[in-house]
């Protein structure tokens, strides 16, 4: 059975109770499976789909005596049997498998749908990154380089890239977890000693999954390690997105910020405060998945067919970065749905300056009218350099300038100011971005 869960349920997808339902899954489509090909009674797997049941509590009782997990779970199963009056189909309940073909592929249906869950939430992120970037195509707003102005762009430029880095990470993800959607039925060194392929496949199919081509004792953690590595990728855009925006809510900058609700607080101390809260948290879970992605690296090798190594890290990284990831995305969509977004700020930083921030272009309009460009690039740089240090008008400074003006009329050199001349290709990039075939 195949179920659909949504976001608010991925806590409920990492617990114990459905770490057990998923298991006993893969133990009812092994016993059909195998009573197709008349390795198992029909009736009995048919009294295992209809009585087979586990309490959790149960489990954890034998587990603290036989110190095995799945050997708790078989225990506890064969009990509700038996309480049902169906002992005797017990004995072909984890017929033909070892603890790994049951952890391995049940793990594939609680990674699947963990994915779902993050799959959701990458898309509805990316809805309202787009929604946004049209909306604020036209804001124009000073780009910064190392954080010093460089030259004009775009809030919506801005929202555009992230837009575009999220439908990478969408791919990315997608195929990470379709790399994780495989079931593995081959025993205890991988070598259907006791079942053959064609049970396997047969199984794999009744769960929706895909038979790995092969497998030790265990299914090879590289695909663990994809896996991990997309979602830090994903938590990793999230905080090149948060981190922008605590730039923007500077006090200095303030062209943009975190919703701020009526009846918050940003201090105990200084009632003026309205900290990026939110952003913060996010570049802080972030380095927590990253971490995780290097520990999941880790899990790759194994002592020949296998050791437990892995084991312990894989029931901490992989629910907590799924549940992070989520948990993330589901802020970013807050921040960037509600997000404060100061346009007349962005046109007051843009003039900032005085018009310095064009001393590009016009480099390029005075090497194009004829002047050598190491004595345009020395003279524009002179006047820019001055305007720098003494907070002068930069604008003022070269349009007065008899040797820019031997080479720029007063009209030409109004177009090397021109903040539509150096944005008139917005709707290109726009266009690459949101019209890909």
């Amino acid at each position: 059975m195949i179920e659909r869960y949504t976001r608010a349920e991925l806590g409920r997808i990492w617990s114990e109770e459905n770490k057990y339902r998923q298991w006993l899954e893969v133990e009812l489509a092994t016993a059909e499976a195998l009573a197709e090909t008349g390795q198992v009674p029909s009736d009995a797997a048919r009294l295992l789909r209809e009585h087979a049941r586990f309490d959790v509590a149960r489990i954890q009782e034998i587990e603290r005596e036989v110190r095995h997990d799945v050997i708790a779970f078989t225990t506890a199963v064969a009990e509700s049997m038996a309480a049902a009056g169906h002992a005797g189909a017990s004995r072909w309940f984890h017929y033909g498998l070892t603890s790994n073909d049951v952890v391995d592929t049940a793990q594939a249906l609680v990674i699947r749908a963990a994915s779902k869950v993050i799959l959701d939430g990458i898309h509805a992120l990316a809805d309202v990154l787009k929604a946004r970037a049209f909306e604020f195509k036209d804001a124009i707003q000073i780009g910064r380089t190392h954080g010093i102005h460089a030259e004009p762009i775009t809030f919506g430029l801005k929202l555009a890239l992230w837009y575009d880095e999220m439908e990478r990470n969408l791919r990315r993800f997608s195929t990470a977890a379709e790399e994780m959607r495989v079931a593995k039925i081959s025993g205890a060194v991988g070598t259907f000693g006791h079942i053959g392929p064609e049970a396997e496949e047969r199984i794999a199919k009744r769960l929706d999954l895909r038979p790995a081509p092969i497998a030790s004792q265990v299914i090879s953690r590289d695909r663990h390690a994809e896996y991990v590595s997309a979602l830090a990728l994903i938590a990793a855009t999230l905080e090149k997105i948060a981190l922008e925006v605590r730039h923007l809510q500077r006090t200095e900058v303030r062209e943009a910020e975190e919703p701020f609700s009526e009846g918050q607080k940003g201090s105990s101390a200084m009632p003026h405060k309205r900290n990026p809260v939110v952003s913060e948290q996010i570049c802080g879970l972030a380095r927590v998945v990253r971490a995780n992605a290097q520990a999941a690296f880790e899990n790759i090798a194994l002592w020949h067919e296998r050791d437990i190594s892995h084991s312990s890290v894989e029931r901490i990284i992989l629910p907590d970065s799924t549940t992070l990831v989520d948990y993330m995305l589901s802020k970013a969509h807050w921040l960037i749905s509600g997000l404060r977004v100061n346009t007349q700020r962005m046109k007051a930083n843009l003039d900032l300056t005085k018009g310095l921030v064009f001393s590009g272009q016009l480099l390029l309009d005075l090497a194009a009218a004829g002047m050598l460009r190491e004595e345009a690039y020395r003279l524009v740089q002179s006047h820019a350099m001055q305007s720098w240090e003494t907070d002068g008008d930069f604008r003022a400074a070269v349009t007065s300038d008899a040797g820019i003006q031997r080479y720029l009329t007063p009209d030409r050199l109004a177009e090397s100011f021109s903040v539509s001349r150096q944005l008139a290709n917005i709707d290109r990039i726009f266009q690459r971005v949101f019209e890909k075939p």
